[in-house]
């Protein structure tokens, strides 16, 4: 029941932008922390980006800062990474994930969408 869909991956050149989106359902959108995270091949996972429930706050991984931006529209259970000045090692398949807040913390992942920066 619970679905995280991203969207938006392609194979774009250096310094080129991408925004990723991820729609949501079957749980409570409104009360949700949201993140991004990446994987690239033979590494290991990483947080790219965090949003509270209400958007009031965000936080990058340094490698990201200033060309990386998350935002959420609660009306459309969706969150979204607008990236910006792309480079080569951005690429990596980015996974959207929810912490629900609650009576209990629980957490869901996306199936992740491939980002790929190349000449």
């Amino acid at each position: 029941q619970v679905q995280l869909v991203e969207s938006g991956g392609g194979l774009v050149q250096p310094g080129g932008s991408l925004r990723l989106s991820c729609a949501t359902s079957g749980f409570t959108f409104t009360i949700s922390y949201m993140n991004w995270y990446r994987q690239a091949p033979g590494k290991e996972r990483e947080l790219v980006a965090g949003i509270t429930n209400t958007g009031g706050r965000t936080n990058y991984a340094d490698s990201v800062k200033g060309r990386f931006t998350i935002s959420r529209d609660n009306a459309k259970n969706t969150v979204y990474l607008q990236m910006n000045s792309l480079k080569p090692e951005d690429t990596a398949v980015y996974y959207c994930n929810a912490i629900v807040q609650g009576s209990r913390v629980l957490r869901y992942w996306g199936q992740g969408t491939q980002v790929t920066v190349s000449s």
